[in-house]
């Protein structure tokens, strides 16, 4: 297990969807999860990193756990989803400050995720708010992007939960860099994109 954790924590902070000591990862088993520390780096993840507790209970070193495990806990009572990422990818937080839902312009974010919807709270970090949107929202989406903080992933295995965050942050990617050129992919449906 320590080492999955470390192979997608590497990458989460490699691909730059992370900084040093953001973002976390768990895994569901039955009534247990595996979640990272409070504050450990994804990218350097070692054994002491990885806390286990209920799904229900806390154990003694529930206060080494994630601040978001109350927000992971609640996905997993309300998704059928086995893995999520938590990530702070850059160019998809700067877009659910302007926008309302995130839809891809580029095929394989259009076919892997279609939209990503984005959500307001008040209190964006381990919040009630959150327990209570998240969880309904990842029923039909694989990816939710909190505003100005994040986005949450589901899947059944990590590796999953990081390809839809790997494309949500490739596809912000794209639209920004189209919008940088001029382009505006929805203007061009109706034709208002002169240089193009």
């Amino acid at each position: 297990m320590l080492k999955i954790f470390q192979q997608i924590g590497r990458d989460l902070f490699q691909s730059g969807l992370n900084n040093s000591h953001s973002g976390n990862i768990s895994v569901r088993f039955g009534d247990r999860i595996i979640i990272t520390r409070r504050g450990s780096m994804l990218g350097h993840l070692q054994v002491g990193d990885l806390i286990e507790t209920g799904l229900d209970k806390n154990d003694s070193n529930i206060t080494l756990a994630s601040t978001e495990i109350r927000v992971h806990r609640a996905i997993y009572k309300g998704t059928p989803a086995l893995a999520i990422v938590h990530a702070h990818p850059p160019h998809a937080i700067s877009l659910s400050l302007a926008e309302d839902e995130i839809i891809p312009v580029d095929s394989e974010g259009s076919y892997l995720l279609h939209k990503i919807p984005v959500i307001h709270a008040e209190h964006t970090i381990g919040s009630e708010e959150l327990e209570q949107s998240l969880p309904e929202m990842l029923k039909e989406y694989k990816a939710v992007m909190v505003r100005g903080h994040g986005s949450f992933a589901v899947g059944q295995l990590p590796e999953e939960a990081y390809q839809w965050t790997s494309s949500l942050e490739h596809s912000s990617r794209i639209i920004m860099l189209t919008r940088a050129l001029g382009y505006d992919p929805g203007a061009a449906k109706t034709g208002k994109n002169s240089r193009w």
